[in-house]
Order: structure tokens, then C-alpha cells, then sequence
């Protein structure tokens, strides 16, 4: 069953309301001035709707990134699952992780780009 556009704007708006809620909540944290928070949320909003497009096609057309990204999501929610349990995880050992992958990646879809282009030569043209 292949998704409706009305069922696609309505995943990227509550996509975007989860992450909204989430600058949300981090900002208040952070600032005590509430016109900075609003900011903060549809700057984030807007930056979200200009790139979901470019990075869902990226997406698409490497479906090993997706696994990458499910992977990283799966890291930092089993990351948060332990400080909830009082063990902490050094930040360092995560973000090492997480980048040692990304490099992993590039180099296989690298590799997967010069082999999937080969080079392709014409025959000469000999007139008889």
C-alpha cells in the first residue's frame, strides 16, 4: 500500500511537532528569555522542512545510511536507558562510535560509486 501525500504531510508535521517539543524542552534549560525559545523552535522547524527532501532522496538512494541512522538512534536510546539506571556512559565513547560508523559509510558508499561507474569506451569509427 503506497502512502498518500496527505498521510506523508501529516508524519512530518507530528515529526516535526516531537522535535519542536524536544528544542522546546532543551531551551528551556538553557534560556530564560522566551522569544529565543520561539525562535529556536521555528528555526529548527524551518531547517527541518528545507532538508527533509535533499536527505529523504539520500536516503533513498542508500539504504545503508538508514540502517546507519536506525543504529545511531538505537545507540543513543540505550545510551539514555543507562544514565536513567545511574551508569553513566562517557560522551567521548558514544560520539567515537558514532563517527568511526559515519567513516565506515562514506568509504562504503564511495567504493560502491566507483564500482557501480565503470568507465566506458567507444569503438573507433572506420569507414569501409
Amino acid at each position: 500500500m503506497a502512502p498518500t501525500f496527505t498521510s506523508v504531510i501529516i508524519q512530518i508535521l507530528l515529526l516535526d511537532i516531537v522535535f519542536s517539543l524536544d528544542s522546546v524542552i532543551t531551551a528551556v534549560g538553557m534560556v530564560d528569555e522566551i522569544g529565543i525559545m520561539v525562535s529556536a523552535v521555528v528555526i529548527a522547524v524551518l531547517f527541518m522542512m528545507v532538508f527533509a527532501g535533499p536527505i529523504s532522496a539520500f536516503v533513498e538512494r542508500h539504504p545503508t545510511v538508514k540502517m546507519l541512522a536506525l543504529s545511531f538512534l538505537l545507540l543513543i536510546g540505550m545510551t539514555l536507558m543507562a544514565e536513567g539506571w545511574d551508569q553513566h556512559i562517557p560522551k567521548g565513547y558514544v560520539y567515537s562510535a558514532m563517527a568511526f560508523s559515519v567513516f565506515l559509510e562514506m568509504l562504503n558508499l564511495r567504493a560502491k560509486k566507483a564500482k557501480a561507474s565503470p568507465v566506458k569506451f567507444h569503438e573507433p569509427y572506420i569507414e569501409a
